[in-house]
């Protein structure tokens, strides 16, 4: 059973979350170790360490983070996106630079709202590119990510026009 609180602590959030503007924002320097501690204690698969080109950013509500999400370097071998993207084993390595794994995306407890999710991850969207190039100096033409179908069904992924190209072996 709920408390007085719980309830008290989930209206505000629906409340903040419907009624002000969202906004998404790379994680700064200084942010880095809560950012770290939130994916950790929050995320099923933990935190990742920023190896590679990686970036980090919150989604907030006013001042009130309300998600997480990490794109970091695309996975070395998906027969699927290979496939897809045309790399042949001669080049695949050469355009791998041209790829992000979207490798986590966390919407902190009391702050799941319907369509928020894919709200989200379309505001990241439009933003990467350019914070992409700011920090890396050349341009991405793919986003990927990897939904682990025992646990999720990748819905906000397919309400944000992403391409189910396949599936992979799990390891």
């Amino acid at each position: 059973m709920q408390t007085l609180k719980q309830i008290l602590e989930r209206q505000f959030a629906a409340f903040i979350t419907h009624h002000l503007p969202l906004k998404v924002r790379p994680v700064e320097t200084s942010e880095e170790a809560l950012f770290c501690d939130l994916m950790q204690a929050h995320h099923y698969l933990g935190s990742l360490p920023k190896n590679g080109n990686t970036l980090w950013y919150f989604a907030s509500v006013d001042t009130q983070r309300v998600a997480l999400l990490s794109f970091s370097a695309a996975a070395l071998k998906c027969s699927a996106g290979d496939q897809w993207i045309g790399s042949s084993y001669r080049h695949q390595y050469d355009r791998l630079n041209l790829v992000t794994n979207n490798s986590r995306f966390l919407i902190l407890r009391g702050f799941h709202i319907k369509n928020r999710a894919s709200q989200i991850l379309s505001l990241y969207r439009r933003r990467i590119q350019q914070d992409w190039i700011e920090r890396f100096s050349y341009p991405l033409l793919v986003l990927e990510t990897f939904v682990d179908p025992e646990r999720y069904h990748g819905t906000i992924y397919r309400a944000s026009n992403w391409i189910l190209l396949g599936s992979t072996p799990r390891l």
